[in-house]
């Protein structure tokens, strides 16, 4: 558009970015979409693609089991509803009968990776099995991924963070019963909440990592809520070298105060990697159960420092 004025004959132009879209969905299962699956629409991208191929979803229950594989980097789940939860990826598979990584609803391997306003979800029953068996949400696998936005559900162990894996999950919910934040890689949580839902409580997280890797888990300016008071721990260590800090986040009536860290098998909570940092809230508090950073030692534990690795990766905003 090109405007002239009466007072002089300097033209000016607007740029407008469209609101919306009227492109079809790359995946709908009503048949108005390219694939009726999401991974249909994943075993449609190239092998070894260099650049970002962005998948969206319309609103819709999804159940089917996806897998971005590692030789299919850069690949972004992007729902298209008015929020998460109108797009649901879901399965109902347990570790029990197909292992960990078989039962998780979403496995993300290609590096890149990016889930955006949508949700992955894992609605087996752990109340179901004698074994309580681990049913993932998301097994990720997959470096320098991000969560924006995302809610993922499950029972125990619902979404698995391995050692190859770096991911900054932003503005999303995570709800569990028992370990249900936990492995070895590196996973900094900025303005989440997480959700324990069992009322007999649970430990949220349950890091291994490992002990030459200075980062694990960071919970950054989140919330920790749970169905019953003074139920909910903070962590326990899957192996010895467990590394977390919650900082600066709300901690709600939730939390176990007098005792928030617990070991695991022969894993002992102090020897861990445990500390807190100004956090607030019913959950709150400082005893000699609760290692606290200090105000020098805090600059060493920001979500930038958690995730910028050999390459200077910084997703943050």
């Amino acid at each position: 558009m090109i405007q002239e004025t009466c007072t002089a004959n300097t033209n000016k132009q607007w740029a407008f970015r469209p609101v919306g879209s009227t492109a079809a969905p790359t995946v709908a299962q009503d048949g108005t979409g390219r694939y009726s699956t999401v991974q249909a629409a994943i075993d449609a991208v190239g092998s070894g693609n260099a650049s970002r191929v962005v998948i969206t979803i319309k609103p819709g229950t999804y159940r089917e089991k996806v897998t971005v594989p590692a030789d299919k980097p850069f690949v972004t789940l992007q729902g298209l509803g008015a929020g998460p939860a109108d797009v649901v990826l879901v399965g109902n598979r347990n570790a029990g009968s197909y292992g960990t990584s078989g039962s998780a609803t979403v496995v993300a391997q290609g590096h890149d990776f990016t889930a955006t306003n949508l949700t992955f979800s894992n609605d087996f029953d752990e109340n179901s099995s004698d074994t309580g068996d681990q049913a993932l949400a998301l097994y990720l696998d997959a470096d320098r991924a991000l969560l924006d936005n995302v809610r993922l559900l499950g029972d125990q162990d619902t979404f698995l963070v391995n050692e190859s894996a770096r991911t900054y999950v932003v503005g999303s919910y995570v709800e569990g019963t028992v370990d249900f934040i936990y492995g070895g890689g590196v996973a900094v949580f900025d303005n989440c909440r997480i959700h324990e839902k069992r009322t007999t409580g649970g430990p949220v997280t349950a890091a291994s990592t490992p002990a030459a890797r200075a980062y694990g888990f960071l919970f950054y300016r989140s919330t920790v809520d749970g169905t019953t008071a003074g139920k909910t721990q903070l962590g326990r260590p899957w192996r010895q070298d467990a590394q977390v800090v919650y900082r600066e986040s709300v901690l709600t009536d939730t939390i176990a105060t007098a005792q928030p860290w617990t070991d695991m098998s022969t894993s002992t909570w102090q020897k861990a990697r445990y500390f807190e940092y100004r956090n607030t809230g019913a959950g709150a508090g400082v005893n000699a159960n609760r290692p606290q950073l200090t105000d020098a030692q805090a600059a060493a534990y920001t979500p930038q420092k958690y995730l910028a690795g050999a390459d200077g990766w910084n997703p943050v905003r």
